[in-house]
């Protein structure tokens, strides 16, 4: 086992350990941009979520499959070593992932992209940059909707 598979162990077993103890919702949130990602956890734990960050695809899809589906994936579209699709792809090919909803936030604004998105199985695509208290509001109602169903 290599120094990096080391130490991806200890740290999935902290994030396992962290999503067992604590009864708040929590979010995945994929974004590469530092100081976006600084925000969208600012924001998130303000609200009252417990946030967990990928900031690559490839560590998302890790992330993905060693926890439990969390209450909601916040994905960044363009992402390095793995886009948003291929993670959103990977999410929807977990059974017990199937009914967690995926906001789509990025910087492409293309209609073939959000049609994708959507086809894909997204639940909303916002669009950077975006409005702190609309996204605070999106997530809220996604997690209202899934929780109704």
């Amino acid at each position: 086992m290599t120094a990096q598979q080391d130490k991806d162990d200890e740290r999935i077993g902290f994030l396992l350990d962290f999503m067992a103890s604590y009864a708040k919702p929590v979010v995945v949130v994929a974004e590469d941009d530092e100081s976006i990602g600084f925000l969208l956890n600012f924001m998130l734990t303000r609200e009252g979520f417990d946030v967990l960050m990928a900031t690559d695809g490839r560590q998302a899809k890790a992330l993905i499959d060693e926890i439990p589906p969390p209450s909601m994936v916040l994905l960044d579209l363009m992402l390095p070593y793995a886009d948003g699709f291929e993670v959103n792809a990977h999410i929807r090919s977990k059974p017990e992932w199937s009914d967690v909803p995926v906001i789509m936030l990025t910087g492409r604004s293309q209609e073939r992209d959000i049609v994708r998105a959507f086809d894909a199985g997204v639940c909303d695509y916002i669009i950077k940059p975006f409005q702190p208290v609309e996204l605070i509001a999106r997530v809220r109602r996604h997690l209202k909707v899934k929780t109704a169903a």
